[in-house]
């Protein structure tokens, strides 16, 4: 896929994500793999004025090229990409539902067996650190160790996949589970399934190449 191709995708992905309610203003942010570096939003940008030559393009060092500064979170793509060959796209956003779990640094536990698209029987939820930290990408790692998908105490969501396609899609799929659960909890305390059977179920989804496979 051409580069302009991909810098319209990250566009386009930006404006969805917005249009769907999965985020909003010009929080958020979204990169996607290009050669041996990674195209990613610019800082601070209303996503309707975003053109092509805006999205920047940084190498797995840290050095960015373009017209702006990249977005301040760009540690913890650079970080997810580069150590996790199984994912080229990364998508973060501050989804209402997710967010509200991760102001109480929650979790969401197997209590839908959808929680198995995120890689596991959790979607974990990291500790907080400032945005756009080292330490903050650090804890992002070790959340989405096989997982992928994972929340930000006090801050947000990250969904990763293979395409942009695919990791908006689970970015709903998160975003989505957050909501049944938070109104779970209004009502009662949701059980949670068995580990065992999510294990099935993550047998039976791979066949449905759930965010993962081309």
């Amino acid at each position: 896929m051409s580069e302009q191709i991909l810098r319209q995708q990250v566009i386009d992905t930006c404006l969805s994500m917005n249009a769907s309610g999965l985020n909003q203003g010009t929080s958020g942010n979204v990169s996607v793999r290009f050669e041996d570096g990674f195209l990613i939003t610019p800082s601070s940008m209303p996503y309707d004025h975003m053109r092509p030559d805006d999205i920047m393009f940084m190498d797995m060092d840290g050095r960015a090229l373009g017209p702006h500064n990249p977005s301040s979170e760009w540690r913890f793509h650079r970080d997810i990409l580069s150590t996790r060959p199984d994912i080229n796209a990364v998508v973060h956003t501050h989804a209402t539902h997710c967010t509200t779990l991760a102001l109480l640094g929650k979790p969401i536990p197997a209590v839908h067996y959808m929680v198995a698209v995120a890689g596991g029987n959790t979607i974990r939820c990291c500790p907080y650190a400032t945005f756009g930290t080292q330490e903050l990408s650090n804890y992002v790692l070790e959340a989405l160790k096989d997982r992928f998908a994972c929340l930000m105490t006090q801050h947000g969501m990250i969904a990763c996949g293979i395409s942009l396609d695919k990791a908006l899609w689970l970015a709903t799929e998160v975003e989505t589970l957050a909501r049944q659960y938070w109104g779970a909890l209004q009502i009662g305390t949701p059980e949670v399934l068995s580990d065992a059977e999510i294990e099935r179920v993550m047998e039976k989804m791979k066949s449905y190449k759930y965010g993962r496979e081309e």
